[in-house]
């Protein structure tokens, strides 16, 4: 239900860029008034007699309401809406990525106008193979008049996208986090003998150029080699050749950019949770396996319960990959760790070699992180475009 100036057309807009536009346009920094008794109100850009617009959310954060205030500004507004409702012009977001294959080609989509391209010659690279190698991510994003609302979409684009990539690429595709980490570190300089311990800020930049350009860059003189699906997700691993990819990427980025707004949500949560477990596990297997499950779930019917929603999933999608002992191993395993009843062996420092304990545990995992990828690649394909 709408109210006021929320237009019933705006249902499918990524709520996140709504707020977005709406601090830009109308101003920062917002202000509740009596929060206590009106906990979903705000103001922008201020309460009372500098208010513009009222904005009232839902308990699922999400813009019920978009009223008129005291200084109400019907030429700014026209601006929100036209920004809203922008269809283009659209040009070519880019930023980096990093894979855990060296990067030494290019591929570019046709229908979807992605291209996957070598990071500059300048760049620096990591020195073994077992590593996160970047490359450049370039993609369409709808710009703005506005230089932080092009921004924005340019870099919300860039991660949804990574974690596509993550899904659907052999080994793991991330990016560097946002709120990232002071740690201890061996470093090792070049010429230098033995090691030297600093404590350092997790953190990688590159002179890749422009962020938004008009067109796509021009490919690299190697093309990256192209697989069929099937063998492709059977036999790809690290053996030295480097990125390669499915020969249907580009159809997959497409099932994925004509998702509806429902079904692109619960992507983004799955997909969050697979990069969590490529995060998680040098930390906790526990953690992990979690994530692993939880990603499943973020797909899975939301009327069923957790447990039939786990297994249905995977039924569905992966019957072929795992058996229904499995399947209730899995999800006995995942009980166990988010309800405080258990820890993998290697959580507990009893994990001393191979061993029947441990052993069992790290094979679930494995088969778990496989069916994982399978079922959440099959879902996206059999999704109806919108």
């Amino acid at each position: 239900m709408t109210t006021g100036l929320l237009r019933s057309g705006w249902t499918d807009i990524d709520p996140a860029e709504l707020r977005f536009i709406l601090f830009e346009r109308i101003g920062r920094p917002g202000q509740y008034d009596d929060r206590d008794s009106n906990p979903n109100t705000f103001y922008l850009p201020l309460a009372g007699s500098s208010c513009r617009i009222k904005l009232t959310f839902s308990d699922s954060k999400q813009i019920v309401a978009i009223e008129r205030g005291p200084a109400f500004d019907a030429t700014q507004w026209k601006q929100v809406v036209e920004e809203i409702e922008r269809t283009g012009p659209s040009k070519v977001g880019r930023d980096c990525s990093f894979s855990s294959f060296r990067v030494a080609g290019s591929w570019r989509g046709k229908c979807s106008r992605v291209q996957i391209l070598p990071p500059p010659a300048d760049a620096r690279r990591a020195p073994c193979e077992m590593a996160e190698h970047p490359f450049i991510l370039e993609y369409p994003v709808i710009v703005s008049d506005l230089w932080p609302i092009t921004n924005f979409r340019r870099m919300r684009e860039h991660r949804q996208l990574t974690l596509l990539l993550n899904v659907l690429l052999a080994g793991g595709t991330t990016i560097q986090p946002r709120r990232s980490r002071h740690l201890w570190a061996i470093v090792h300089e070049e010429g230098v003998a033995g090691q030297e311990v600093k404590w350092v800020q997790e953190f990688y930049f590159a002179n890749y150029g422009e962020s938004v350009r008009d067109e796509l860059s021009p490919p690299a003189a190697e093309a990256l080699e192209e697989i069929d699906p099937e063998t492709y997700y059977a036999t790809v691993g690290h053996d030295g050749r480097g990125l390669r990819v499915p020969a249907d990427l580009d159809d997959s980025i497409c099932c994925y950019m004509r998702l509806s707004k429902a079904n692109r949500g619960k992507f983004g949560i799955a997909g969050f949770w697979m990069d969590m477990a490529s995060r998680q596990w040098t930390v906790s297997f526990s953690a992990a396996f979690a994530s692993l499950v939880i990603a499943i779930e973020a797909l899975g019917e939301r009327a069923s319960k957790p447990s039939a929603r786990f297994r249905d999933f995977i039924e569905r999608y992966a019957p072929r990959a795992s058996l229904e002992k499995r399947r209730n191993e899995m999800y006995a395993m995942r009980n166990d760790i988010l309800h405080g009843s258990g820890l993998f062996e290697m959580d507990q420092d009893v994990d001393f070699g191979w061993a029947p304990p441990e052993q069992k545990e790290k094979d679930l995992m494995n088969e778990l992180w496989g069916i994982t990828r399978i079922a959440i690649r099959n879902w996206l394909k059999d999704q109806q475009p919108t």
